[in-house]
């Protein structure tokens, strides 16, 4: 009887933060920037690099790397079909603004790119790992120059997966063509690679999602006003206010991977578009992040990765010829990995209503999320690594640093060993 009273304050709790836009995290970001509110449906934003001086006579030498797909096409285009059918009669009937008509366009062009493929990497996915390996590549081209020039790749079985890892290795070959890159691919490899928050964990939280959105009733009218010349008689067109907002919203999430620089999110309500961001971002915290509630669980899923991460490396300290070992998979794993490692901000541990606006989803797993680990080592073969979260410097707070964002290799394998084991 506590657990069941406790859920349903819980729910009562984030309801009443729904009807608000804090000044959070989230918020800011999504304020700034509109097509953040797709969280892990957004593109990745290529930022200016920085890196701090390592410690005299250390020397880059091995690059451990897990990286997400590129942009993909929304997994359900239905919605597209849907949100083109129901403007497309009103047009006949002259019944669109201009917005409306502007929305209708865009639309359609959203549903040619996406060519009803969903899930399909795009252009815009290929040229994010090609952007991604070239900047890696110069960021620090001696651990490949200098280094054994050997590079071993593995990747999901999933399409965009694989198509993601053709072209990061390919670029690589571009840059300096004597690399030797071994590709693989299997159920092996899914086994660690692909690995998330297990189908009773995401239960649960689907259980406390969808008991919120029953709760939360979005501005339709806003929506229908904007599109709609006469928003009474819109209803004619529109068997579903509610789906048609959704279907606007989903819509709006998708441009961004289609190269289509269009923000559809102003055709809604501000609260909406907030609250359903806000919701996703909560659900890929609960599910596959170090949650108080659900951490404890899901961390432990992640010990294979993080196992094949130390095995490898310490191959390569050991002697075994290799420049790089790149992994190539899906954003619920890489969310469990750096949660995993401690690395800082992503791994909070937070209660459900803190972190439904301070746990920022767009900053952590967009489109081609990716953690760059770089070892360092001096004459002594002594043992640095430092951690690269979307490209940039991330500290452990767990863990006392050399210097900077530099850490002593053996201090993180304690740590790791010291974390919970599936």
């Amino acid at each position: 009887m506590k657990r069941i009273l406790s859920f349903l304050l819980f729910c009562v709790a984030l309801t009443s933060a729904a009807q608000s836009t804090p000044d959070e995290a989230l918020y800011r970001a999504i304020r700034e920037v509109p097509q953040r509110a797709g969280i892990n449906l957004r593109s990745y934003e290529f930022n200016p690099l920085y890196d701090t001086p390592a410690p005299a006579g250390y020397q880059p030498f091995y690059i451990s790397h897990y990286g997400r797909h590129g942009s993909r096409s929304n997994s359900d285009g239905h919605n597209y079909l849907r949100l083109i059918k129901q403007l497309e009669a009103a047009r006949k009937d002259g019944a669109l603004t201009a917005d409306g008509e502007h929305l209708l366009e865009v639309t359609r062009c959203v549903n040619e790119a996406n060519q009803g493929m969903s899930g399909r990497l795009t252009p815009r996915g290929r040229e994010e790992h090609r952007r991604l390996a070239e900047r890696m590549y110069r960021r620090y081209s001696a651990v490949f120059r200098k280094g054994s020039r050997r590079i071993f790749a593995a990747s999901s079985i999933v399409p965009r997966c694989l198509v993601s890892m053709n072209a990061f290795t390919m670029e690589l070959k571009a840059l300096q063509r004597n690399l030797d890159i071994d590709i693989d691919t299997g159920e092996r490899f899914m086994e660690y690679i692909s690995k998330s928050g297990s189908s009773e964990l995401r239960n649960k939280v689907r259980a406390i999602n969808d008991s919120i959105e029953k709760a939360y009733v979005p501005d339709t009218l806003y929506v229908l006003s904007r599109l709609f010349k006469d928003p009474a008689a819109a209803r004619r067109y529109v068997p579903s206010a509610i789906k048609l907002t959704r279907d606007v919203f989903n819509t709006a999430k998708s441009t961004d991977a289609f190269d289509i620089e269009e923000n559809l999110f102003r055709y809604l309500n501000e609260r909406d578009v907030w609250h359903w961001a806000s919701q996703a971002s909560l659900n890929i915290y609960l599910c596959q992040a170090n949650s108080e509630a659900y951490g404890a669980e899901r961390m432990k899923r992640a010990s294979d990765l993080a196992g094949d991460i130390v095995r490898r490396a310490d191959e390569v300290i050991a002697g075994a010829p290799r420049s790089a070992d790149l992994r190539f998979g899906h954003d619920f794993p890489f969310i469990g990995l750096v949660s995993y490692l401690g690395l800082e901000g992503v791994s909070r541990r937070l209660s459900a209503d803190v972190a439904r606006g301070e746990w920022d989803g767009s900053r952590y797993t967009p489109f081609a999320a990716n953690l760059q680990m770089v070892f360092y080592r001096n004459r002594k073969k002594e043992v640095l690594v430092k951690f690269l979260m979307n490209e940039k410097e991330t500290l452990i707070p767990e863990l006392p640093a050399v210097k900077g964002p530099y850490y002593r290799w053996d201090d993180v394998k304690a740590l790791i060993a010291s974390r919970p084991k599936e």
